[in-house]
C-alpha cells in the first residue's frame, strides 16, 4: 500500500502496539496472528508504515555492512524522542508504576 492510501495516524493504543511488535515482525519472529494485525496496521497507518519503513532500510543497511542512510536514522531518532517525550506505555496508565518498576 501506498503513502495516499495510509491514514494519516492510528489509535495510539495500537500504534504502540505495533511498534512493540516490529522489530520481532521484520526478524519474522512473531506468529502468524500477530503478523497479520501489524501487516494490516502498517498498511493503514502512514506513522507506523513509516516508521517500519525507516526500520528496514536501516536493517538492509546493516545487512550490506553499510551506513544506513542518514534521513532514515534522522527519523527514526524524531521517531524516538517522540515516544519518550509524549508517550507512557497505554497498559500501564494509571497503574502508578514508573518505567523501571514496569519492566520487573
Amino acid at each position: 500500500m501506498n503513502e495516499a492510501s495510509r491514514s494519516r495516524a492510528g489509535s495510539p493504543l495500537r500504534c504502540w502496539r505495533t511498534m512493540r511488535d516490529l522489530q520481532p515482525y521484520l526478524d519474522g519472529e512473531i506468529d502468524e496472528v500477530v503478523a497479520r494485525r501489524v501487516t494490516r496496521h502498517l498498511e493503514e497507518c502512514l506513522r507506523c508504515g513509516l516508521e517500519a519503513e525507516t526500520y528496514r532500510a536501516i536493517k538492509d543497511a546493516v545487512a550490506r555492512r553499510r551506513r544506513p542512510p542518514s534521513d532514515a536514522l534522522a527519523r527514526l531518532r524524531a521517531f524516538s524522542d517522540e515516544l519518550l517525550g509524549e508517550h507512557e506505555d497505554p497498559e500501564s496508565r494509571g497503574s502508578g508504576a514508573g518505567p523501571e518498576e514496569r519492566g520487573r
